[in-house]
């Protein structure tokens, strides 16, 4: 069981904030295929710039199961623990801070696993957000900012020190972005250093996997990100092999069919009847990962421009699959 704050997290597994992809209908999605908590896309702590449909669409978290958990980004003290209150008053339960990201979009103004090179940084800006709320304070980190600068074990301390909560931690540096194989041996150090949890990350691709770096890390829960780019039922399957020890049977397409059209009248709804199908695609992309037939009709569903045609497309290329007939576009 993860334990944060007041909030008891039955199932170890998180959804890794992803922006442009955790949004409120793929939240909601992963927590009804079975995991424990789910992070909100990054926020800039910046609140002059949370104006944009963008940043309004990020801070909406009405109708959202609990606990809500809100991710901030930013390289200021003072901005940040601003940044954590007015979450707090718009409904957030659980202020997560981003050391992790490793774009140099965010890197470069001093952000995301850019901190990490800043040991007295990080100190003031957990010490300011720990300070500004009353709620729960977690931190994402790296392993370190470069392979001979792995330092996540002293970050982690800090981390404690200042009354995190709870740390989740990317196997990989900053330097090394999503190239390579994550390792957890730094994982495994930093949790026999802490008492709070620690929540591994970094190519948690399958049950096995999970299973292997909760068993070598001691970590208290394993977070998901990239995975469940349209596969939400891994959180299912992992949470399964955890308890059981076996094999979850892969969803049937017609199973797949209908998570699929359910996750597109989300988006549909959330994001509108211009943006909603936009949005949309790079999710159908996902899903037909592996599907017969997928480059055409991909090519062919990312000309519809209205959430009819995309619900009728999608059900005509699933019927094909079913029926075992060749989809022509």
């Amino acid at each position: 069981m993860l334990k944060i704050g007041p909030y008891q997290i039955t199932t170890p597994l998180v959804l890794a904030p992803m922006a442009g992809v955790t949004d409120r209908p793929f939240r909601r999605l992963c927590l009804q295929m079975g995991a424990g908590l789910v992070v909100s896309e990054m926020v800039t702590s910046d609140v002059r710039l949370w104006n944009t449909r963008k940043s309004r669409l990020r801070l909406e978290h009405s109708g959202e199961p609990e606990p809500r958990s809100v991710q901030i980004a930013g390289g200021d003290p003072e901005m940040m623990a601003e940044a954590a209150r007015r979450n707090a008053e718009m409904g957030a339960q659980i202020i997560d801070i981003n050391m992790g990201c490793p774009a140099k979009k965010v890197c470069n103004k001093a952000a995301g696993s850019a901190l990490m090179k800043d040991e007295a940084l990080v100190k003031d800006i957990l010490t300011a957000v720990v300070g500004a709320v009353d709620i729960p304070v977690t931190l994402k980190i790296r392993t370190g900012w470069s392979p001979d600068q792995r330092n996540g074990v002293t970050i982690a301390r800090i981390a404690e020190d200042c009354g995190i909560q709870a740390l989740a931690v990317h196997g990989r540096t900053r330097s090394c972005m999503y190239r390579g194989e994550a390792e957890y041996d730094t994982i495994a150090e930093i949790c026999s250093a802490l008492s709070i949890p620690v929540i591994a990350n970094g190519d948690i691709t399958s049950p096995e996997k999970a299973k292997q770096v909760l068993d070598h890390t001691g970590a208290q829960a394993v977070m998901v990100g990239r995975a469940a780019q349209g596969r939400p039922w891994i959180f299912q399957e992992i949470a399964h092999y955890l308890e059981h020890g076996t094999y979850l049977p892969s969803p049937s397409l017609e199973t797949i069919c209908n998570i699929l059209l359910d996750h597109l009248q989300e988006l549909h709804s959330f994001y509108g009847d211009v943006m909603g199908p936009r949005i949309a695609r790079k999710h159908v992309g996902w899903y037909l990962q592996t599907t017969d037939g997928a480059t055409a009709f991909r090519k062919q569903f990312n000309q519809l421009e209205t959430p009819a045609a995309q619900i009728a497309g999608i059900r005509e290329y699933f019927t094909h699959l079913i029926e075992g007939k060749e989809f022509a576009a």
